[in-house]
């Protein structure tokens, strides 16, 4: 069993900057996949970032691609997501998720645990 912990939403102006947070915790935690997902109101849970259990190999959304970067620190087993250029279409509920079946995680299929979400706003 993982548990994802988000932390480090909140409000911020359009053009800002932001960072979450997803603390795992779990015998296995070190060994799986992360990843970022988010909801906008009204909309579908849409895949954004990716890293793998070494760290090795990310994936990136096309829509944040250049904007976003996941890292994750392996000692604290914690994965980070570092958000600029921010956009009033990023506003959405952001999950942590985790999955041990691949080394990158292209959508919201194969994901075996999920965080309950931070809340991030951009205001325009």
């Amino acid at each position: 069993q993982v548990q994802l912990i988000e932390s480090g939403g909140g409000l911020v102006q359009a053009g800002g900057s932001l960072r979450l947070s997803c603390a795992a915790s779990g015998r296995t935690a070190s060994t799986y996949t992360m990843g970022w997902f988010r909801q906008a109101p009204g909309k579908e849970r849409e895949f954004v970032a990716s890293i793998s259990r070494t760290g090795g190999l990310t994936n990136y959304a096309d829509s944040v691609r250049g904007r976003f970067t996941i890292s994750r620190d392996g000692a604290k087993n914690t994965v980070h997501l570092q958000m600029s250029s921010l956009k009033p279409e990023d506003t959405a509920v952001y999950y942590c998720a985790a999955t041990n079946r691949a080394s990158v995680i292209y959508g919201n299929y194969g994901i075996d645990y999920w965080g309950k979400g931070t809340l991030v706003t951009v205001s325009s």
